[in-house]
């Protein structure tokens, strides 16, 4: 999305596309749109609720332009601006040139920052590009694709960015995660990309699972609804569209982020179950379930990620269908071998309206992953099968402070109303964001 800001005698004014400044809606003799808080509270949640209809009831009507008083609630700006720029989004059908527009063109704020403003439109911008690559069909998002967007990324913010093929992932010892990719004609990618805001701090890294189509492999997936594994890719999405937030709003912070980008397919030479394999970090793995893949890719992903000397690490990933079970679509899971770090994921949730619950990590889930034949198994039952694998990630971050955000809930919307949500994407830059203030 391309948003102008411009300062009028009524305040700031965000615009669509062109620029046009006016005092108020003037809609067939009405000059005033009145939307109800319906009893309700008012407060940031109430607000992106009202923003988000303010903005769908004007394109109804075919309204073109709106002036906003400012309420009365912490952040009321960069919370209007965010729901009504992010409710622009449309996706956009393949070959398709441009999505037809919305009537509404710009909004007028009676007061407010300019700061505040460029803050909501960067996160939109990256929430736009995670769902973007969310929504893509898996034919045109493959690990190549997602490499070639780091790079554009690299190339439009000044950011590092490496690549490791097959070839140099083979001689780290990342069989963990090549054992995903090996059933699939898609070379798997290895994707990294640092900014640097702040000299030699150490970082904060985010890892994305980026399996970019999930058959299941060899423990094939039921045909219903496998259409939607191309948004398997989704943590991977989230964390470049937080990268290219955070770069746009030039924060004084060092962010790394590292997709381990596969495909996961059935094949002759596809992993089976009761393979045993060797991750990066030595330890041994049976594979029980072939479909339990994002955690074999991820574990090669964290220990790769030592190289970095992080901060801390968080990875996001479309883990397990359990999480939707446990919190629906409204919450995304968190676990953490620190509390700290999870009071402050929570805490930055709070501000973005981007919900977490945090769920146990405790050693009695993890000895649910015993294997008479490896290390571990790269599944533990059907119980608190978000937590256990979560267990399995921790197992391979003991060297620096980790949380887990588990988004299979949350990354998409599935129905008439299928396509990706961009999520995390506010509450991994509002994280950032405190990181960078402190």
């Amino acid at each position: 999305m391309n948003f102008k800001i411009n300062k009028s005698a009524t305040g700031i004014q965000v615009a669509f596309d062109e620029t046009l400044t006016l005092n108020k809606v003037v809609f067939e003799g009405v000059d005033k749109l009145k939307i109800g808080l319906g009893g309700k509270t008012l407060n940031g949640k109430t607000v992106k609720e009202l923003a988000i209809t303010l903005a769908k009831t004007a394109n109804q009507f075919g309204l073109t332009d709106l002036f906003i008083p400012t309420l009365e609630v912490d952040d009321f700006i960069q919370i209007t601006t965010q729901a009504m720029a992010n409710n622009d989004y449309q996706v956009q059908k393949i070959d398709l040139n441009a999505p037809e527009e919305n009537t509404l063109q710009s909004i007028t704020f009676e007061h407010g920052e300019q700061a505040d403003i460029d803050k909501a439109l960067a996160i939109v911008n990256g929430m736009a590009l995670a769902r973007t690559l969310g929504d893509l069909p898996s034919n045109i998002c493959t690990p190549t694709y997602l490499a070639s967007t780091a790079q554009n990324l690299a190339k439009t913010f000044d950011l590092t960015c490496e690549i490791l093929e097959e070839a140099e992932m083979d001689k780290l010892g990342m069989g963990s995660l090549l054992s995903v990719s090996k059933g699939s004609i898609e070379p798997p990618k290895l994707i990294s990309l640092s900014y640097n805001g702040n000299g030699n701090t150490k970082p904060i890294v985010l890892v994305g699972k980026g399996v970019t189509f999930d058959s299941g492999g060899i423990s094939l997936k039921p045909g219903t609804a496998m259409d939607e594994m191309k948004y398997d890719m989704c943590g991977a999405a989230s964390v470049l569209g937080t990268m290219r937030a955070v770069a746009e709003m030039k924060l004084k912070v060092n962010l790394t982020i590292v997709v381990p980008a596969v495909e996961n397919m059935p094949a002759h030479n596809a992993s089976k179950p009761g393979d045993v394999i060797k991750s990066m970090s030595g330890q041994t793995i049976e594979i029980l379930n072939t479909d339990a893949e994002g955690r074999l890719i991820l574990c090669d992903a964290l220990t790769y990620v030592e190289k970095y000397n992080p901060d801390v690490v968080i990875d996001v990933a479309t883990l397990t269908g359990a999480v939707i079970i446990a919190l629906g679509k409204h919450r995304s899971g968190l676990m953490s071998n620190e509390q700290d770090l999870a009071d402050d994921i929570i805490s930055a949730s709070k501000v973005a309206l981007d919900g977490v619950w945090q769920l146990p990590l405790d050693e009695e889930y993890d000895e649910l992953l015993k294997s008479n034949f490896a290390d571990m198994a790269n599944i533990g039952g059907r119980e608190a099968s978000s937590v256990t694998a979560a267990c399995f990630l921790a197992r391979y971050t003991q060297k620096y402070r980790w949380a887990h955000l588990d988004i299979a809930g949350t990354a998409w919307l599935s129905g008439v109303k299928k396509g990706a949500t961009g999520r995390p994407v506010a509450l991994l830059t509002q994280f950032v964001l405190d990181k960078a203030e402190k």
